[in-house]
């Protein structure tokens, strides 16, 4: 049975959506898995009382005194705080007792903690987050999301590979087309890096490469040049995009409800399907690719139905075998580059 260990003290609506979250997982997603609630066993017992139908037979409450801020520096929290409820999680998984981590605390927490507890693939430069963009077909996975604002050349190819395996292995597309975000599809267009990765792209094998692709290109339409499954960017532009998506979302279902204010309340399962593919807490979380293990961050305000569908994710990614793949990936790619 798959292990999800879960930050219950982790996010703005902690402790209230985790336990929600773990609640409506139980009820609805298949029974292959339990949960491990991470954080301050009598907060969370409080909350479980509010849920007395979860099944409490797949459910475990692991003892975390401490929480890890929003605002607290990433790295120095992660070693001065060794009882808070990210690092507990985490190293329950590091000693064999959990198969996946959830949280919707503090990022730089998580993407520091997974990185020095579990550590990073042979090949890995960096973990990254792997963000899925709603579209009106098949969503699109942007990476990196925003864990890493200034990446190199080599980084920006390895988030190329770890995208690749991602949608093969989550997303069944057997040869996924990546990619590169840039000004312009011009070979001379962009920065210094971003002109290096685009002729190392080229050349990299076992990658399936569409060349430059602009921000309009992201989601399919009349406007995209050509069809991308991953999108590579560092996680200063990748983090700009992905705001602005939730925000134009939030946007676009508001004047939908100002122009018709009882359209959500119409039986129509069009509409319905229209707010689903639109809603972010309907993707969960973001895969942080590249480390020995399955760590998936959420957004600090993650609903209930959020951290569902994260852990719905994090069944999925230990199920498949993600990180084993991307290890097996990425020694493939060291082989090759040393033959």
């Amino acid at each position: 049975m798959i292990r999800v260990a879960v930050d219950a003290m982790g996010g703005d609506r902690a402790p209230q959506a985790e336990v929600a979250g773990a609640s409506d997982a139980l009820a609805t997603l298949p029974d292959d898995f339990l949960i491990q609630l991470v954080g301050r066993t009598q907060v969370i017992e409080a909350e479980l009382a509010k849920h007395p139908k979860i099944d409490r037979s797949r459910l475990e409450v692991h003892e975390a005194a401490d929480v890890i801020g929003m605002g607290e520096k990433p790295l120095a929290a992660v070693r001065r705080k060794p009882e808070s409820s990210i690092v507990r999680g985490l190293t329950l998984q590091k000693a064999g007792g959990s198969d996946a981590f959830v949280s919707a605390g503090n990022t730089g927490a998580v993407l520091a903690g997974s990185t020095l507890l579990l550590g990073l693939h042979h090949g890995v430069d960096r973990a990254t987050v792997a963000a899925l963009f709603p579209t009106g077909g098949a969503p699109t996975l942007v990476l990196d999301g925003g864990a890493n604002v200034d990446c190199s050349a080599r980084e920006l190819v390895g988030f190329a590979y770890l995208g690749s395996v991602y949608m093969r292995d989550l997303m069944g597309r057997p040869d996924p087309v990546v990619g590169l975000l840039n000004i312009g599809e011009e070979e001379e267009k962009g920065g210094a890096v971003v002109r290096e990765v685009h002729q190392l792209l080229k050349q990299a094998p076992r990658i399936n490469y569409a060349g430059n692709i602009e921000g309009r290109d992201i989601l399919p339409g009349p406007w995209q040049r050509v069809p991308v499954d991953v999108v590579v960017c560092d996680g200063f532009v990748g983090n700009i995009v992905l705001k602005f998506y939730e925000a134009a979302g939030r946007l676009f279902v508001g004047l939908l409800k100002d122009s018709v204010p009882d359209i959500f309340e119409r039986p129509a399962p069009a509409i319905s399907r229209l707010v689903r593919l639109l809603d972010y807490s309907e993707y969960g979380g973001a895969p942080l690719l590249g480390i020995r293990g399955v760590s998936i961050i959420c957004h600090g305000s993650s609903s209930a139905n959020a951290i569902k569908n994260a852990i719905r994710v994090a069944v999925q990614a230990s199920r498949s075998g993600l990180s084993q793949h991307i290890g097996a990936e990425f020694a493939q790619r060291e082989a090759a580059a040393q033959s």
